[in-house]
């Protein structure tokens, strides 16, 4: 009986109130009422329901609290403010000020930074501006790569790669002719770019002849700082005494220690698997024939991952051109560039 009772109320009230309240109050109920009837047993509350509410909460202060039954009326208000929020954020963006850099000047900067840690901020500008790139100092200061670990010291790689200028590397490896004649190479190799600087055969190696070929390979203004070689006793006992003679620090390997002349050795493997083991050496004559080919293609076209896949003595590449193919020893190799 109350229930009916206060349906009646509620029924006298809506048509004694104004024409705008009853439309409001309808649309209101009816929404409700189409989202309870969702196939979702707990509906969710849609952004465009929330939008709905908002807007009532606007234009319908007086009454829509009264007829708000599926979310608290505090929900709405919530809903409001964060709508208002994201409104301002919207309206307060701002066109103006610096404008940002691009992504391409961005990775440069880190690059360079890696690269040079011992750089700041406006020796890293200056750089910039050679290139035509106008940046402030606080940009690069934002964008620069920053290391993990405190400390302005070098790299191992970069302390390496700063010693390996001045280091050559020597030795003798044998070669069998087809005659069961035991003949011996000596060559030495540059350590920054891996490049073959010299080599020569002979099947009686002496102290005097290894002496000769060292000179032959470091003419006025081409020496190394450093010379590794093991102990041979064809290197003669004064070999180091005579580097020295020379400017040159001789460095010899432990005794049994491989590795100790990595890159030498593994020039001795390289020169195995893709020259020697592939040709049958007649004498003298056709193994310095044989490995002046394979040494010309090994210091000029031959790619090294070491180098990042770069010759040891890179030329101009081209990029335009008919790609023509020269065969190197009969054809065992190919070494191919552009045409002029």
């Amino acid at each position: 009986m109350l229930v009916v009772l206060l349906l009646m109320v509620r029924s006298l009230r809506a048509g004694l109130g104004s024409r705008r309240d009853l439309m409001l109050e309808n649309l209101a109920l009816r929404h409700q009422l189409q989202v309870a009837l969702r196939t979702n047993p707990h509906p969710r509350i849609r952004p465009r329901d929330r939008v709905l509410w908002v807007w009532l909460h606007g234009v319908w202060p007086d009454g829509w609290r009264q007829h708000l039954r599926l979310v608290r009326p505090e929900t709405v208000l919530r809903w409001h403010r964060k709508g208002w929020r994201l409104y301002w954020t919207w309206k307060s963006r701002s066109k103006l000020g610096r404008p940002h850099l691009n992504a391409e000047v961005r990775a440069l900067i880190a690059r360079i930074s890696k690269e040079n840690p011992l750089w700041g901020s406006e020796r890293i500008r200056g750089e910039l501006l050679k290139l035509g790139i106008v940046v402030s100092s606080r940009s690069i200061r934002r964008y620069r790569w920053r290391r993990i670990r405190p400390g302005d010291h070098q790299r191992w790689r970069t302390f390496l790669s700063n010693q390996l200028r001045g280091i050559w590397a020597a030795d003798l490896f044998v070669v069998q002719a087809v005659t069961y004649r035991t003949l011996y190479v000596f060559f030495v190799i540059r350590h920054e770019r891996r490049e073959w600087i010299h080599f020569n055969v002979t099947a009686s190696p002496t102290a005097a002849w290894i002496w000769r070929q060292l000179l032959e390979a470091t003419p006025l203004g081409r020496q190394p700082t450093f010379l590794i070689h093991d102990r041979d006793a064809d290197y003669g006992g004064d070999f180091d005494e005579r580097l020295a003679s020379l400017g040159i620090t001789g460095v010899r390997t432990p005794a049994r220690a491989p590795k100790a002349n990595a890159i030498g050795e593994r020039i001795v493997r390289t020169i195995r698997s893709e020259c020697l083991d592939h040709v049958v050496v007649l004498n003298e004559r056709h193994l310095q024939a044989v490995l002046g080919e394979f040494a010309a293609y090994y210091n000029r076209d031959r790619p090294h991952r070491t180098l990042s896949l770069q010759s040891p003595v890179p030329g101009v590449a081209r990029s335009t051109g008919r790609v023509v193919s020269r065969s190197v020893l009969g054809g065992l190799h190919h070494a191919y560039a552009r045409a002029a």
